[in-house]
């Protein structure tokens, strides 16, 4: 029972120490070419659908679940105004991106909306954001349509000079 306790304390604690790694930033340039997964400081939050990396981008899938509630989270990034540039495009169909500041990836509730929900056209996305305190970016994607996607590719968030 004690090495089956120590065993959990040691797992628990290598996961808090592999999150622990990831600082809070002020400047993201990603353009997902070496991710074969979601990148540790990063969360996926796909519901009943998929979010993945694959062929250098992201790609956000509905499966057969239309609607669902899918979010790409950044590190916590520090304080301030922010231009953020994306490529986004996507297979046919409504499709939607919708910007969130986020205290908690793992509570919902503390999702505040910062930009609202735009079409996605396959044209470069620029935004200007602000963030009243550290926190993660959120980027919700809403797909309408079954076996619909949509790919993220080149993200880039500089402070505002």
């Amino acid at each position: 029972m004690k090495k089956l306790l120590l065993t959990g304390i040691a797992v628990f604690g290598g996961l808090l120490t592999a999150n622990a790694q990831c600082k809070t930033v002020s400047t993201l340039v990603e353009n997902f070419d070496t991710w074969k997964n979601i990148n540790k400081c990063w969360t996926a939050q796909s519901g009943k659908a998929m979010l993945y990396a694959n062929d250098k981008k992201i790609t956000f899938y509905s499966m057969t679940s239309p609607g669902e509630n899918m979010y790409l989270v950044t590190p916590k990034i520090k304080a301030g105004n922010y231009t953020l540039s994306l490529d986004l495009s996507d297979n046919g169909g409504e499709t939607t991106l919708e910007l969130f500041s986020i205290n908690n990836p793992s509570d919902t509730k503390s999702y505040v909306s910062i930009a609202k929900p735009s079409k996605i056209t396959g044209e470069k996305k620029v935004v200007n954001i602000s963030l009243k305190k550290d926190s993660h970016l959120g980027l919700k994607v809403l797909l309408n349509g079954i076996h619909q996607a949509v790919y993220l590719d080149n993200l880039s968030l500089n402070p505002k000079k």
